[in-house]
């Protein structure tokens, strides 16, 4: 799509941290697929609001240390930035405890949001930050620009609608979901369907989405490509815990399938990567390259 120059990327969305056990990390959705962009090359711009406070302004030097363009993450006066608490299980799955209001739900777009979404070649958001109305006003506003965009379904009780889901997802050309997101939203859409296969379909179909793609955690992952299907079945790994995995998996899989890559190695790649995230603490762990080989190669 992008002829092999850099991929131009904008993310737009929560930045906040993460709290396990009084233990801080930066994250949030599409803040890590941003960071896990950069990491692949990509130039990466973030979109978001941190609150005019010491989490805000470390937020923003760290995001900045990592080489993101930080110019429209806004600081409010009025909100703070954002925290979620967060749970493991005996598994190392996550549940979040999400405070509202944060400064991310407030984002109101400054002209360096709008210009640079324009410049961009790929807008990634998710249905998080949609859960307030001004974060979703900005959001709907940067809907309208001709880019290519990327919805990734994340959905958080109790902060999620099926009416905002279906209007963000008739705006994407490619929408990620896990197994259980893709098969609540189907049903919620009335589809006749109970296969993960189907359901892509019939949601491909509804929203004119050209792709379509659905993790299955240790089960890897299923990609609709242009009316094609690809699959690729998952790496073993000891799970450390999954948060981030999904943003990292979603990452890679952009960023190959936009720079010209084929859709079976894209989703090979992206699930090996997603893979050694879930087996790191944390949502954004370094990964070598010769990591990535090594798993793809003992699994081949």
């Amino acid at each position: 799509m992008n002829n092999g120059k850099k991929l131009k990327a904008v993310a737009y969305g929560e930045v906040l941290w993460d709290v396990f056990d009084q233990v801080k990390k930066i994250g949030g959705a599409p803040l890590n697929v941003a960071l896990r962009m950069k990491t692949l090359g990509c130039d990466v711009a973030m979109i978001s609001c941190v609150g005019n406070d010491e989490d805000g302004d470390a937020i923003i030097d760290q995001v900045k240390s990592m080489g993101l363009e930080t110019n429209a993450i806004m600081q409010s006066e009025n909100f703070p930035t954002g925290l979620v608490n967060v749970t493991l299980n005996e598994r190392g799955s996550a549940t979040y405890e999400i405070n509202y209001p944060s400064a991310w739900d407030k984002i109101v777009l400054n002209d360096f949001a709008k210009k640079v979404v324009a410049d961009a070649d790929v807008l990634i958001y998710g249905s998080l930050v949609c859960r307030d109305e001004v974060s979703r006003k900005s959001l709907e506003e940067l809907l309208q620009t001709d880019v290519y965009k990327v919805f990734d379904v994340n959905l958080r009780k109790p902060h999620y609608s099926y009416e905002i889901l279906e209007q963000l997802m008739h705006s994407a050309d490619f929408i990620k979901f896990n197994d259980e997101e893709l098969l609540e939203i189907a049903e919620a859409m009335h589809s006749p369907f109970t296969s993960l296969e189907e359901n892509m379909h019939f949601v491909a179909d509804k929203t004119k989405a050209t792709g379509i793609c659905v993790t299955k955690g240790k089960h890897g992952a299923l990609l609709l490509w242009e009316g094609k299907l690809y699959d690729n079945t998952g790496y073993p790994v000891e799970v450390a815990d999954t948060v981030g995995a999904g943003d990292s998996f979603l990452a890679a899989l952009t960023t190959s399938l936009l720079t010209g890559k084929d859709p079976q190695s894209s989703i090979d790649f992206a699930c090996a990567i997603g893979a050694l995230v879930a087996a790191s603490p944390g949502a954004n762990p370094i990964i070598s390259a010769s990591k990535i080989e090594e798993l793809m190669t003992k699994v081949s």
